[in-house]
């Protein structure tokens, strides 16, 4: 069943204040209503949850993350993060390597994570498509909330690195700038070209990285960009204005550095992941008060895992932790819904509680902030997909291959 009525708890939008005793009202999937129960028309018949005593949010949504495609203890045969053979590798699709069977989906919903965005990893300069699925399906077709929702790119070390090791270029960062730079250069001839084609009316010959490259060009696409040193955040800064399109930071490590410069620009920052050690180099500045600082100086910031860098379903304890170093709570949850969907631009699914988006709602047994809440209830598309029971301290996962109703 995907129509129901949640009613009684401390619902909270997030995109305006919360409604203590409110209501949510979910109908084919579609949340139609939320407010305090008098103001709601209910049909008759509908299915009721009593959520008394809990706190009512909108899935949480991961906009960094590789779920699905680095599956967790399956080494080589479940990793199809990196396409490490082709520099420009704009054409790769994340979708076609999800496997929806991984268990960190599960561990999603486990930390009342409904969505994600998963992308190829950093050891290409341009390292693909993005996607954005729902954490809860038999294959990703029928998970897919928006394909493609960005295009990956990388700097710093791991590109370099990648190369560099089998001595080919861009063995360097100017090399993996320069790789980024000929790819738009690329593309800007092709769009020529392909305009100037269709215009005489002649077939053209189509490239399917080009194609990608020319969607993110025209600002169809934004360009994710990998990137943890005020240096190297400064190169994607520099590289986005030489070609126009928009730019949106990715781990931002030393973003607190150039905080300023971020916000006059108003480039926005997925920051993460907060739980690593200081493993190389370009991270030595990684610290919890980060995204405080970023979001005090005016930055739009969304936190990531970087599954499975950090488990998935620690998404939410991170804000609880960037919280105690700075971070304002109403921006930790903003940082975990609607920042990411706006971000990425999937607010028109996701992210809030607002009627027409998708019925995504979590159930927290108390404020998600505190460590000691847990997710009870975990509904996507409207459908119950994940239960908590407190006495027996069980929990239930559906079946996505067994759907009743």
């Amino acid at each position: 069943m995907t129509d129901v009525l949640i009613t009684g708890g401390y619902v909270v939008p997030v995109d305006r204040e919360p409604i203590s005793g409110g209501a949510v009202l979910i109908q084919a999937g579609k949340i139609v209503a939320v407010g305090s129960p008098d103001e709601i028309t209910v049909p008759d018949g509908i299915r009721t949850v009593d959520a008394s005593g809990q706190w009512v949010l909108p899935g949480f949504v991961e906009s960094h993350g590789h779920i699905g495609v680095h599956e967790e203890g399956e080494g080589w045969a479940g990793q199809d993060t990196n396409e490490m053979t082709d520099p420009n590798g704009a054409r790769f699709r994340a979708l076609d390597a999800i496997n929806a069977a991984d268990i960190g989906f599960h561990d999603a919903l486990e930390g009342g994570v409904t969505s994600s965005v998963i992308k190829p990893g950093s050891g290409n300069p341009i390292g693909g498509q993005t996607v954005a699925v729902k954490n809860w399906g038999r294959t990703v077709d029928e998970m897919l909330v928006r394909q493609p929702v960005s295009v990956k790119s990388a700097l710093g070390e791991n590109p370099k690195r990648v190369y560099g090791e089998q001595k080919k270029t861009p063995s360097t960062r100017l090399g993996v700038a320069a790789i980024i730079r000929d790819a738009f250069l690329k593309a800007q001839d092709y769009r020529e070209r392909r305009e100037h084609t269709r215009q005489e009316g002649k077939p053209f010959e189509r490239d399917a990285t080009m194609e990608v490259l020319v969607k993110v060009l025209d600002r169809e696409l934004p360009w994710c960009q990998h990137t943890h040193r005020a240096d190297d955040i400064a190169t994607a800064i520099r590289l986005a204005e030489e070609f126009g399109y928009r730019l949106v930071i990715n781990h931002g490590t030393e973003g607190h550095l150039v905080a300023d410069l971020l916000a006059e620009k108003q480039i926005p920052v997925i920051i993460g992941p907060l739980f690593t050690t200081r493993s190389k180099v370009e991270v030595r500045q990684r610290h919890l008060r980060n995204p405080g600082i970023l979001d005090r100086a005016g930055v739009e910031i969304a936190i990531t895992t970087d599954h499975p860098v950090i488990p998935i379903n620690f998404l939410v304890h991170q804000a609880t932790l960037a919280v105690k170093e700075g971070l304002d709570p109403a921006a930790a949850l903003r940082s975990l819904t609607i920042n990411p969907a706006r971000i990425l631009g999937l607010d028109d699914r996701v992210g809030s509680l607002t009627p027409g988006l998708d019925g995504d709602v979590v159930l927290w047994s108390g404020d998600p902030l505190d460590v000691m809440s847990r997710a009870l209830r975990v509904f996507v598309d409207g459908r119950e997909v994940l239960t908590y029971d407190e006495d027996t301290r069980e929990q239930t996962i559906a079946d996505p291959f067994y759907r009743e109703g």
